[in-house]
């Protein structure tokens, strides 16, 4: 049986992504002593809100068309690529450990939840660039890509000065 995503439910998963993404870093910020953490995981956050607001407005310039549209993708590649990052690690951010803190962890873990996040991230956009046609969209998503990855960059650096490694 073929898999299949539209380019609306792509853009849906990806706002997920972004909301959950943004909620993580507040609860890390939360979580945190350090008020250094604290700005970075909420500079974080409102990253990942902002990258919330530019798939919402691409999924808003969709055409009716696009949204009822399976992508084209004959040999079911790109979506089998979606649907096995959405089913080991839940595009909704169902992944419990990435959301939901006790409050005993300590700087590392968090950091390591989030580097993780990140890296997921990343690999759900560079599959969902596969899937969006203009040039335009393209662009956008790849200057997505390439912040998630200076977060990726940013927190692997912090893990270090702490003595961890990313």
């Amino acid at each position: 049986m073929a898999i299949t995503f539209n380019p609306d439910e792509v853009f849906e998963m990806a706002i997920e992504i972004e909301r959950r993404g943004a909620m993580f870093y507040r609860k890390a910020a939360e979580n945190s002593r350090d008020a250094k953490v604290v700005e970075m995981f909420l500079g974080l956050a409102e990253m990942e809100k902002g990258h919330e607001k530019t798939f919402a407005e691409m999924r808003k310039e969709l055409s009716a068309a696009e949204r009822e549209g399976n992508v084209f993708d004959p040999d079911n590649e790109a979506a089998y690529y979606l649907q096995s990052l959405a089913a080991s690690h839940g595009w909704e951010g169902k992944s419990g450990r990435m959301v939901e803190f006790t409050g005993y962890e300590n700087p590392e873990q968090v950091y390591k939840a989030a580097i993780e996040a990140e890296k997921q991230s990343i690999n759900f956009y560079v599959g969902l660039k596969e899937l969006v046609i203009s040039p335009a969209a393209k662009d956008r998503v790849q200057t997505i890509i390439r912040e998630e990855m200076a977060h990726l960059v940013s927190l692997t650096k912090a893990l270090k000065a702490l003595g961890g490694q990313g």
